[in-house]
């Protein structure tokens, strides 16, 4: 009973340091551009995965396995299409073992998302092997991309003919959410089809039977519970659920050096848990550098990203200020761990003009509740029924927006080919989860909305102030703006301008005699008067003093 009670007594202490003020964020991952994808619907790299586990396809349209896989990404990794576009990181949906079978509850659909975890500790054969895990994140930091891993711990997949229910002991009681408050958000299940684990308790649990006779068909059963006696010896937590799920899934850090997590369903788990995912992390992450001098990137900390679902800037929802409110309990999961948030709001003020988002949005990121922390704007999601111009009849601007916004970017998979994300054939949002448009780029029009992304997209990654700095607008006709922050290169952008000859003010960021680049054309001008003449084809000029890489 002591020992139970100095355990808790140190966890809440450890939730109260937690709950200092917070650092700000790395300007890097203030400024980052993160490439989100479902791996089954990016490339099949490999047919030979296609159905494991006798998966079949017999599955409700566009709610089965495509047959995307790892080696699809890899094989694009080492193309440079993540670099072409600046892509800092690149988040993947899970691709831990899911269910084996089917669920019926959203017509016949298998796990092909990745949200319906079986096994923690192995990689789902449809997406590949552990070996092709590793050799993608070797090959992403190769080529200076992050790796961030999409984590569980909230639920396990749904139960079916092939996949047994987990134990009593670590679930709820199938009590369903109503969203009235904490309780109604938290103590509860989500869905219907999902099996909710008991996060909350710290009491002591046996291993699921169907996971210790998994592995002893794996002939892997002694090493796993030997790392899981080693875990709890080092740590002293007491074998409640989710320091299991925590030990299975910073040992994907351990190993192989992954940077990051997005993390699902924050909202639904106690911040607390998060604090200790948190803390195991960086110290899995600190083990893989230090044992991996010569593949780690740098010496930047974990970061870790959470889906609060409407979480957002500016108040959205039922954000105030850097909290969650649940009406009756509010929560600032920034101190719990989190390093940045997804932002609900982006999608849904998109529509607005450019000066409205960023001028507002500076404001929040640099001098308001959110000052110094990170955000992760999108247009679109796998989940998000709102997600903006699903028509795909804004693709230029949207795209602009996204990428000069203050904050962090997501670019959720083929919004840089317009992917359709609609599709009439799809029940609910399998819509948004079409597959990989690649062959429309045989398209002139794609391939110039390509380019589009790949030019912001490098000068965003070239200067981080784009991002993490401070917004001023310099100009409303032509539109110009400048962004800066302390110790980067500032920049000028100016939007909306005639093709051909055009002059833009950047007086008070350049001075005279100084050379610029335009990012978006490759071409040179020196700053006269205050003003910067340019020739060019295009409505938009992304200016900075630093040379652009060829």
């Amino acid at each position: 009973m002591y020992k139970l009670t100095s355990f808790l007594m140190a966890l809440l202490l450890g939730a109260a340091q937690a709950a200092v003020a917070v650092e700000p964020v790395d300007p890097f991952w203030r400024n980052a551009t993160v490439y989100f994808m479902l791996p089954d619907r990016f490339l099949n790299g490999d047919t030979k995965n296609d159905f494991p586990y006798e998966r079949k396809a017999d599955a409700a349209y566009l709610r089965g396995f495509e047959g995307g896989d790892l080696r699809g990404v890899i094989e694009k990794i080492e193309e440079g299409y993540f670099n072409d576009l600046g892509v800092d990181a690149i988040w993947m949906a899970p691709v831990i073992e899911n269910i084996h079978g089917y669920n019926e509850s959203d017509k016949r659909t298998y796990a092909f998302h990745g949200y319906w975890p079986k096994d923690w500790t192995a990689v789902d054969a449809n997406f590949g092997t552990e070996a092709e895990l590793a050799e993608l994140i070797e090959v992403a930091h190769n080529r200076g991309i992050r790796i961030l891993m999409d984590v569980i711990i909230n639920h396990t997949g749904p139960v079916t003919e092939q996949d047994a229910k987990w134990p009593a002991s670590w679930l709820r009681n199938g009590q369903q959410c109503d969203w009235s408050d904490y309780a109604g958000n938290v103590e509860c299940a989500i869905h219907e089809n999902l099996t909710d684990i008991l996060t909350e308790s710290e009491d002591a649990v046996a291993l699921p039977p169907q996971l210790l006779e998994k592995w002893k068909d794996e002939g892997r059963l002694e090493q796993e519970q030997s790392e899981l006696d080693a875990f709890f010896e080092r740590t002293g937590y007491p074998r409640a659920p989710k320091y299991y799920l925590i030990k299975w899934l910073t040992d994907w850090v351990r190993e192989y050096g992954v940077d990051g997590f997005r993390v699902d369903t924050v909202k639904h788990v106690e911040a607390e848990a998060w604090a200790v995912l948190r803390k195991e992390a960086d110290l899995a992450l600190a083990e893989w550098k230090a044992r991996n001098p010569h593949k780690k990137l740098d010496d930047r900390d974990f970061f870790m990203v959470g889906e609060v679902y409407h979480f957002g800037v500016n108040n959205f929802g039922p954000t105030v200020g850097r909290a969650y409110n649940y009406n009756d309990k509010k929560v600032d999961f920034y101190r719990h761990g989190f390093d940045s948030l997804i932002n609900f709001d982006f999608a849904q003020v998109a529509g607005q003009s450019a000066e409205e988002i960023f001028s507002s949005y500076s404001a929040a990121l640099n001098n308001g509740d959110l000052k110094g922390l990170g955000v992760l704007n999108y247009l679109g999601s796998h989940d998000d029924h709102q997600s903006f111009d699903r028509e795909r009849e804004q693709t230029v601007s949207a795209a602009t927006k996204l990428m000069l916004a203050p904050g962090a970017v997501q670019i959720y998979y083929g919004d840089e080919l317009a992917r359709p994300m609609i599709d009439d054939r799809a029940y609910g949002d399998a819509s948004m989860r079409t597959r990989m448009n690649w062959d429309d780029l045989k398209k002139p029009e794609t391939r110039k909305l390509l380019a589009h992304w790949q030019k912001l997209g490098q000068f965003r990654q070239a200067h981080p102030a784009l991002g993490a700095g401070v917004h001023k607008k310099i100009a409303d006709i032509p539109y110009t703006f400048a962004r800066t922050l302390s110790g980067e290169q500032s920049v000028v952008v100016a939007m909306d301008l005639p093709r051909g000859e055009k002059t833009v003010s950047v007086v008070g960021v350049f001075a005279d005699g100084t050379e610029l680049t335009d990012y978006y054309s490759g071409k040179r001008a020196r700053v006269k008067s205050g003003r910067v003449m340019f020739d060019t084809q295009a409505e938009l000029l992304l200016l900075s003093a630093k040379p652009k890489k060829s």
